[in-house]
């Protein structure tokens, strides 16, 4: 077996809601071959991997997979569990698996489920299905693989790359209150909501937090200068720079005293309870290593307590235990701490609730002072310290204590988060007790620090007492309740007509006074308006533009064409719209990305109506059965939208049928684009007259087009004379350059449009033939990544209309051979029409060049294109005018 390729899908997608892994698996020699072609391989690739035996596979009962393995199947499925075992062995959980045939005899898409926030260039997808891959084979073999060093590579990638304890707690916290969530990069960094309401968090710091605060709390002396003069309690301190000044600061402050450096953080280089001038110097030194500049102040006893302080209100409390074992008589300090570590809550860094306890050489010095060593055995119950400080990142434990905080200690914790400046801060402190009144003498009681972006998961998962959803505060912080996080969203579809319907709706809602964010095949424009809107030039109709129209901060609506590449190459680019629209669903694209049939197209956009939101608005083509069937489809039904139908007229039996159940339509009634909500009720919008680019009704495929622009605009309750006026000025030479703009050059009128699909090309040829009642000439080139029967068809498609066609290759042949594509058109124009004239030409200049030239005085010329700029520049070499 090998794995040939392997994709990420990070959004939404035709097999999840949640992002996965898509391997196309090609199992060579094993292709006819099952589990029961090889006695004994179930058994020990179970001993191998017991955990196999719990899977449920199809039967939804633990040994699903074992009656499978006995009944026999095949190895791309075995694959795929044993991929999603290795998986949970290394910690990472994910439950959805399957396995698709991929069209050729062998090969397999296996469909692995990936934890939600993993970062898209995660090598460990890959290396799990790998091992699988080689754990399979080997066990078949009789040399199965040592698979504990391995999985240790992979377990140790995974939890460097997860999310962080708080980071990950704030991404839960806020999808429960339904804001959106995406990580940026490998980074602890968040993008919450949409658009206009986006805001950032990087762990518990967001993107409110002062700056100079956290300057102010990153300075340990500059911030207990501002605690003092706040009237906050805080040791007495001396900044020294050199050895000598650290003894005259003993000297000064008198013993015991606290060394540290003046910037650290998590404990580093911190020496506590200091009394002899020589622990002082050794814990200068130490100090000195994390930074030069060294505070030593005096000790406050007491207890340690950490204060969680959010938006001026303190949130949680925990008391800070330092890392320590306890004596059972028999077991050495070394095995003791091994034992603590066996707990699974702990892990490296802040992977985990609690941080796995060392035995470094500040571990071991601590144990010195005690009297211990590595392999002293304390007595049962002795409390052996292994550091004086209690940081979580150096081992300690925590215990809540939020419900004893004294309201004076509160206040105390406010005050100072108030005079650094800290929206979210945490406040260490020392006093006896918590639940009393801090202590009126001095240096009985004081704030030690102030942290900025403190970790939250101490009081998130404290070793003793209850958890405190403090993320969920933070997110109530950055979206009070009832403020809302989303903007919304209009997702197109289909499979012609996407991009000018998805500019109709932009330029509705930007008339309508929103800054509307729009992503198309052209690119990502801002406001919605032409080419002074354009932020990013490229094919922007997949989910890398959706997320960067909702991540940026003026947008108030967003407008995605969706198209299937996007879909099938990284799924949905958000995760769920307001209004999903589906124009139609032709025959395009068959036999690219697995999509073999118009069924597998339908699968494929289905997925745009099936991610709305609940209670959203789904806008359909009436007059295509595949569209509109797309509202009995069970994913669809359950999200409960509002269905408004489309279509030409009234007198289709889908759109009376919808009607007469009391939905809502839109179609041409008469001469006039009309809204109907129910049987009776009509509200005219604007005469197909005036809809500019419909030239007066007779390109039929614009007033579809408009039809559908109108219902997502009113599903977002757009004022109806508002969509009237945009419909009057969507100018095709400004606002939908390429699609349907004519052009008149010397005595011929030429019309542009990206016509590339049989459907496509129908239309065109039915408004060629009603707006100048010949058929003048075309001159056309088709994608060379259509397969030849499509290319073929489209061909026939234009010899309906056209008996005077030039044909040319665009520059990107998309994989083809020089001629191939001409061949073929040719061959499609001649099988539909054999009187058909043909024309070669070699480049778009030669094609269009050709057409004027074999056209009559007034006969229109048809140019279809690949990439508009280059047309758009010949034709002003041409000094050709814009025609209305």
């Amino acid at each position: 077996m090998r794995i040939d390729a392997l994709r990420r899908l990070g959004g939404p997608n035709v097999y999840l809601s949640r992002p996965v892994v898509v391997a196309r698996l090609e199992l060579a020699e094993l292709t006819e071959r099952e589990t029961t072609d090889h006695p004994g391989f179930a058994e020990r690739l179970v001993e191998l991997l017991p955990g196999l035996a719990d899977h449920h596979c199809s039967a939804g009962r633990p040994g699903g997979l074992l009656e499978a393995m006995a009944r026999g199947t095949y190895f791309g499925h075995v694959t795929e569990h044993v991929a999603l075992e290795l998986s949970c062995l290394i910690g990472r959980e994910v439950c959805f698996g399957r396995t698709v045939w991929a069209g050729s005899p062998g090969s397999y898409d296996v469909i692995l489920e990936c934890p939600r926030y993993e970062p898209p260039g995660s090598p460990v997808p890959g290396g799990l299905l790998a091992l699988a891959v080689r754990t399979v084979t080997g066990v078949l073999e009789g040399r199965p693989p040592a698979l504990e060093p391995r999985l240790a590579r992979l377990r140790a990638e995974y939890e460097r790359t997860r999310l962080g304890v708080s980071t990950a707690a704030l991404a839960r916290a806020a999808r429960r209150r339904g804001v959106p969530v995406r990580r940026v990069g490998d980074l602890n960094l968040l993008h919450l909501g949409h658009g206009r309401h986006r805001r950032t968090v990087w762990a518990a710091m967001t993107d409110a937090t002062s700056a100079i605060g956290m300057e102010i709390a990153a300075d340990k002396r500059l911030a207990q200068t501002v605690l003092a003069e706040a009237g906050i309690p805080v040791p007495d301190g001396r900044l020294v720079e050199n050895a000598a000044e650290a003894l005259d600061a003993l000297r000064e402050l008198g013993p015991p005293v606290v060394v540290k450096p003046l910037s650290g953080h998590q404990g580093e280089g911190v020496g506590i309870e200091l009394s002899e001038p020589a622990e002082v110097l050794a814990a200068f030194r130490a100090a000195a290593r994390v930074d030069e500049r060294v505070l030593v102040e005096s000790y406050i006893p007491g207890r340690d307590y950490r204060v969680l302080v959010v938006g001026g209100k303190t949130a949680a409390a925990a008391e800070l235990t330092a890392a320590h074992v306890v004596g059972d008589g028999r077991s050495t300090v070394a095995a003791l701490v091994e034992r603590v570590n066996a707990d699974p809550a702990r892990g490296e860094g802040h992977d985990r609730p609690l941080t796995r306890l060392r035995l470094g050489a500040a571990e071991i010095a601590h144990l010195a002072s005690q009297g211990h060593r590595r392999d002293t055995v304390p007595a049962e119950g002795e409390v052996v310290w292994l550091r004086r400080n209690a940081n979580l990142s150096t081992g300690g434990t925590s215990r809540d204590v939020t419900d004893q905080v004294h309201p004076r200690v509160a206040r105390m914790c406010e005050r100072a988060a108030a005079a650094i400046g800290m929206d979210v801060c945490g406040i260490d402190l020392r006093l006896p007790d918590i639940a009393a009144p801090p202590p009126a003498d001095p240096g009985a009681a004081g704030v030690l620090e102030v942290n900025a972006a403190p970790g939250l998961r101490m009081h998130l998962e404290p070793h003793e007492g209850r958890g405190r959803d403090v993320a969920a505060t933070i997110i109530d912080l950055l979206f009070p309740p009832g403020a809302p996080s989303r903007i919304p969203i209009v997702s197109v579809t289909g499979t012609n007509g996407k991009t000018t319907t998805v500019r109709m709706i932009a330029h509705i809602l930007a008339r309508r006074g929103l800054r509307v964010g729009l992503a198309c095949t052209e690119g990502v424009y801002l406001e919605g308006r032409g080419a002074d809107g354009l932020i990013y030039k490229a094919d922007a109709s997949g989910p890398r533009s959706a997320e960067m129209v909702l991540a940026d901060r003026s947008v108030e609506a967003a407008v995605l064409e969706t198209a299937r590449g996007g879909i099938v190459r990284r799924g949905l680019g958000y995760d769920r719209a307001d209004v999903a629209v589906v124009t139609n669903i032709t025959p395009d694209h068959l036999g690219v990305d697995g999509a073999l049939s118009l069924d597998d197209l339908v699968h494929i956009k289905a997925l745009v109506a099936e991610e709305i939101r609940d209670g959203g608005h789904l806008v359909l083509n009436a007059d295509d059965p595949r569209a509109a069937g797309l509202a009995e489809r069970p994913a669809v039904r359950r999200r409960a939208p509002v269905v408004r139908l489309f279509g030409a007229s009234a007198d289709g039996e889908p759109l009376a049928r919808h009607m007469a159940a009391g939905g809502v339509a839109y179609f041409v009634d008469g001469d006039v684009l009309v809204e109907a909500a129910g049987p009776r009720e009509r509200t005219p919008l604007v005469p197909v007259a005036q809809i500019a680019g419909a030239f007066g009704g007779r390109a039929a495929h614009v007033v579809a087009n408009a039809l559908a622009a109108a219902a997502a605009a009113r599903a977002l309750d757009t004022p109806a004379d508002v969509v009237a006026d945009a419909l009057r000025s969507f100018v095709p030479h400004d606002r939908n350059p390429g699609r349907g703009c004519v052009y008149q050059v010397g005595d011929n009128q030429v019309l542009v449009d990206y016509a590339h699909n049989p459907a496509a090309v129908a239309a065109i040829g039915a408004f060629v033939r009603r707006q100048w009642d010949r058929p003048g000439v075309a001159a056309v080139t088709l994608p060379g990544d259509r397969d030849d029967a499509l290319v073929v068809e489209t061909a026939g498609a234009l010899a309906e209309t056209f008996g005077r066609v030039v044909v040319y290759e665009d520059e990107d042949l998309r994989g083809r051979r020089p001629g191939e594509m001409t061949g073929l058109i040719i061959r499609g124009l001649r099988a539909r029409r054999p009187d058909v004239r043909h024309f070669p030409a070699g480049d778009l200049k030669g094609a269009l060049t050709t057409a004027l030239a074999v056209a009559g005085p007034g006969e229109p010329v048809l140019l279809l294109y690949e990439k508009l700029q280059p047309v758009t520049d010949l034709l002003q070499t041409l000094g050709a005018v814009p025609r209305p």
